[in-house]
């Protein structure tokens, strides 16, 4: 081993800070591992804080019929029944404990009258489920988990970006990372380790993500050898804000909705009624999304190319006390007071169903010793996650992961990681300081982010798709030229530099997968290919490495058990 470079050593290696490498870090540490964090920004800055709504749990605090049953048919129903069933069915079955567990660690919920945690409706779920805390629940979970990991003692390494996992043979043995602020190389070495690094919404121009999603953990996965999952998932959400342009894609809660929020467009029309005339505005996200964009096509859009939600026919002092953030966004950011009129809003990429292929009981990918949780993760949403799903995914799958990856760790010996590995890896970071070209990675993030808004968007074409691919072939030969100037600290372009490579791998996933998909399911919509085909309802995208190529193969979904099968009957047309 390299003496050269800085080295740290732990049983469990978690990248990713956020509500699922929280709680993965938390399980491993109760199980008596040594844990290491690496996180690519400060701690507690996930986008975990961003999920505003809820923690969707059957409680059934507020309806009492609600239970497991209910939760797994709607996520089932929401994902167009391509979701890995055994994982909506743990989810669905695990989640009210992990709820409860977070408030016996120190989590504020709101409260029902004679003082259990109060739910609330939302979008695709059938019962009032989502545990909230104003629209700050996200906020909270990290809250409490993060203390609770730092009470109990993992080592915390803050901006520091992995750009390669280290194997011995076939399993993984730690990983290859750098300071983001003096650019200085890190090893560490781990007998398992736990991707929780989030999606991929920075290939977006529009979108509620901020700059860490860049698809880090799906690319360090997919190159270290390990399977993606249904890459053609992107989920936009209905309601971004749209103006003004500096805060274009920066998320409003579908609690606004659930809440009572009406969607209009420009002639005042309540257009939800021609799209899901029984779920109106709590419909699900991809059918909300698709609506508002067509109704913005279709010349019916207000000023800044969105739709009017509006919650102003609520009393003022309701709609500060149940969306307090969203209530001083709209003031401080945009100068409107929604207790008094409408926001204007419109479709911001989102979240990421596709991710890492994933075992649902231990969360380990294809690859011995990997694991992964979170939206990093696929197969728990199917072809869309419904809202509040999210943070029940992150703690249940979190904590799975978690323990999982010290089931792993117990059997192993400290593994080898052999220095060519890791000067590979040196090299390829320091190569655009040491070329001279005027290829630039902001224009290329640029070209990449034009290249799947405008074509790998909410709607795809074959025509598209294929003009997509081309694009992106030439982004890939692009990259390969890319020059910065400068010293390794603080330096913004270097940093994107890794960045981009992920996100072209990611970016040509999400194309690939899209362009085999021959149908319209959940968040993926084919204009070519309008309808549901039920022979696609049965196959999942696998995404591999090959030699250098991306190799795309089909591959059957898991046979239903009997009695969840039951569950479902009453679906119509349950296999598409």
């Amino acid at each position: 081993m390299n003496s050269k470079y800085e080295t740290h050593e732990h049983d469990v290696l978690i990248i990713g800070a956020g509500g699922a490498g929280l709680r993965a870090a938390i399980e491993a540490l109760s199980q008596g591992a040594n844990v290491g964090v690496v996180c690519k920004s400060l701690l507690g800055k996930a986008h975990t804080v961003m999920a505003e709504g809820g923690i969707a749990a059957a409680m059934a605090n507020v309806d009492a019929a609600d239970d497991w049953r209910a939760h797994f048919r709607d996520t089932m129903r929401g994902g167009k029944f391509l979701n890995n069933w055994r994982m909506a069915q743990l989810h669905a079955q695990e989640a009210p404990d992990r709820v409860r567990e977070l408030e016996q660690w120190g989590a504020l919920f709101d409260r029902t009258e004679d003082g259990r945690i109060l739910q609330r409706a939302f979008g695709g779920h059938s019962f009032k489920r989502l545990c909230h805390v104003g629209d700050r629940t996200g906020l909270e979970m990290i809250r409490t988990l993060q203390d609770r990991g730092v009470q109990m003692g993992f080592d915390v390494y803050m901006e520091c970006t992995t750009t390669r996992l280290l194997m011995d043979g076939g399993r993984v043995a730690g990983a290859f990372a750098y300071w983001r602020e003096n650019g200085r190389f890190v090893v560490f070495k781990a007998k398992a380790v736990v991707l929780a690094t989030g999606g991929i919404g920075k290939a977006w121009p529009i979108t509620s993500n901020s700059w860490e999603y860049t698809g880090d953990g799906m690319a360090l996965a997919y190159e270290a050898g390990a399977e993606l999952l249904d890459m053609e998932f992107v989920q936009f959400h209905p309601t971004g804000m749209v103006w003004p342009p500096g805060v274009q894609g920066l998320l409003v809660t579908e609690a606004v909705r659930g809440e009572g929020g009406i969607l209009t467009n420009k002639n005042g029309e309540r257009f939800m009624e021609k799209y899901d005339p029984k779920r109106m505005e709590l419909s699900t996200r991809d059918v909300v999304a698709r609506a508002i964009y067509t109704e913005v096509r279709e010349g019916r859009g207000t000023e800044h190319g969105g739709a009017f939600l509006d919650i102003s026919h609520k009393p003022a002092e309701y709609v500060k006390r149940k969306l307090p953030s969203m209530y001083h966004q709209f003031r401080e950011l945009a100068d409107v007071d929604i207790t008094a009129g409408p926001m204007e809003v419109g479709p911001t990429c989102h979240y990421m169903m596709g991710g890492v292929r994933v075992d649902a009981e231990t969360a380990a990918t294809s690859i011995a010793g990997l694991f992964a949780a979170g939206e990093v993760a696929a197969g728990l949403h199917g072809a869309n996650r419904l809202g509040g799903n999210s943070l029940s995914d992150l703690l249940v799958f979190g904590r799975r992961a978690g323990l999982g990856a010290v089931e792993f760790a117990k059997q192993q010996a400290v593994p080898a990681v052999d220095s060519t590995q890791i000067e590979e890896a040196e090299r390829a970071m320091l190569a655009p300081f040491e070329r001279n070209t005027d290829e630039n990675p902001y224009s290329v993030h640029s070209d990449l982010q034009q290249i799947m808004q405008i074509l790998v968007g909410i709607y795809r074409t074959e025509e598209d798709l294929n003009s997509a691919m081309e694009g992106l072939a030439r982004l890939k030969e692009r990259v390969q030229r890319l020059s910065i100037n400068g010293s390794r600290m603080f330096n913004p372009g270097w940093h994107l530099c890794a960045d981009l490579k992920s996100m072209l791998t990611v970016s040509e996933a999400v194309t690939r997968s899209a362009l085999a998909r021959k149908e319209s399911r959940g968040a993926h919509s084919r204009i070519d290919y309008p309808n549901l085909d039920a022979a696609w309802g049965k196959q999942n995208n696998i995404i591999s490495l090959h030699g250098d190529q991306m190799n795309l193969e089909q591959r059957p979904t898991r046979e239903l058990l009997a009695d969840l099968q039951a569950l479902l009957a009453d679906e119509k047309g349950a296999g598409a």
